[in-house]
């Protein structure tokens, strides 16, 4: 078992779980980005829409949406 700082108690199958998650949503914003789509386009194609569910929130220190932003802004800054 895994005891957070923050959040619930979890075990190795939910990290794994949530990492798959991340790296899903990720290629599903590179692919997004290479053909071209800009962040609103981004957003609205709703890349995080099958695990809303589960992990998404609106209204929270840490919504969604600032996610997707953040996933794009990462993807699109020059390095």
């Amino acid at each position: 078992m895994l005891i957070p700082g923050h959040g619930r108690v979890t075990d190795e199958w939910e990290v794994a779980e949530y990492r798959d998650m991340l790296v899903i949503i990720r290629d599903r914003v590179q692919a997004m980005i290479k053909s071209g789509a800009t962040l609103e386009q981004v957003k609205a194609a709703r890349p995080t829409a099958d695990y809303d569910v589960r992990f998404g929130a609106t209204a929270a220190p840490w919504t969604t949406a600032m996610f997707v932003e953040a996933v794009y802004q990462s993807l699109t800054t020059k390095k």
